[in-house]
C-alpha cells in the first residue's frame, strides 16, 4: 500500500478501511466523506467500493416503505457520484461508474406534455419519476448524466459527458448529448460494429 499511495495516502487509506469495516461491513472500501440520505431505503449490495464525496439519496414518495436504491455486487462508484431516487434506481453487478456521474429517477415537473406547473418555482412542482435500471457489467464514463426512465442492458459502455435520456440494449457503446448508440458488440464476430 505504501508504494502505491505514499505515507500520507496509506494512512488515509487505512483510516477509510477501518471505518468501512466498522460501519459498512459488507462493503469493500468506502472513502469518506460518504453520504447516505435515508439509508433504510438504500441497499448497498456487497463488495461496494467508493471514491470520496459520493452521495446517495432515497426519498420514497407517498409514505412508501421500500428500497429506492439497490446496488448489486462489486459496484464501484468513483469520486462525487450522486444518485437520487424517489421510486427506484437499480444498478447491477460489477458496474464501474467514473467520477462526477449523476443518476436520477425523477424531475421537478413533467416536460413532455402540457404543464401549468412550469409557472411555479421548481421546488414546489410535483415530482415525476420513472425507474432507472443499469445492467450487469456496465461502464459509465466521467461526467455522465442518466435521467429518469433509462434502462441500460448488460455490458453497455457510456462515453464521458454523455446525457442518457432513453433505454439502450445490451452491449451498446453510447455517446453524446443527448446520447445515441455509436457501436454495438457483435457476439458472433466478437467485434464492436459501428452503427
Amino acid at each position: 500500500m505504501f508504494r502505491k499511495y505514499g505515507l500520507g495516502g496509506s494512512i488515509r487509506m487505512l483510516f477509510h478501511l477501518l471505518r468501512t469495516r466498522l460501519f459498512y461491513s459488507s462493503a469493500r472500501l468506502i472513502r469518506f466523506p460518504f453520504e447516505l440520505r435515508n439509508h433504510r431505503y438504500i441497499d448497498l449490495g456487497k463488495g461496494l467500493t467508493t471514491g470520496v464525496g459520493c452521495r446517495l439519496e432515497a426519498l420514497p414518495q407517498g409514505g412508501a416503505r421500500k428500497t429506492c436504491i439497490r446496488l448489486g455486487y462489486n459496484v464501484q462508484l468513483n469520486d462525487y457520484v450522486h444518485i437520487g431516487a424517489i421510486e427506484y434506481v437499480c444498478i447491477g453487478n460489477n458496474v464501474l461508474i467514473a467520477s462526477k456521474v449523476f443518476i436520477t429517477d425523477h424531475n421537478h415537473g413533467q416536460f413532455d406534455e402540457p404543464d401549468e406547473e412550469v409557472l411555479l418555482p421548481p421546488i414546489t412542482r410535483r415530482l415525476h419519476a420513472k425507474m432507472v435500471s443499469i445492467g450487469d457489467n456496465c461502464w459509465i464514463g466521467e461526467n455522465v448524466v442518466i435521467l429518469p426512465g433509462v434502462t441500460l442492458g448488460e455490458g453497455c459502455v457510456v462515453g464521458a459527458s454523455s446525457v442518457v435520456t432513453k433505454p439502450f440494449p445490451p452491449y451498446t457503446l453510447i455517446i453524446g448529448n443527448p446520447a445515441s448508440a455509436y457501436k454495438r458488440y457483435n457476439q458472433t464476430t466478437k467485434k464492436w460494429e459501428k452503427l
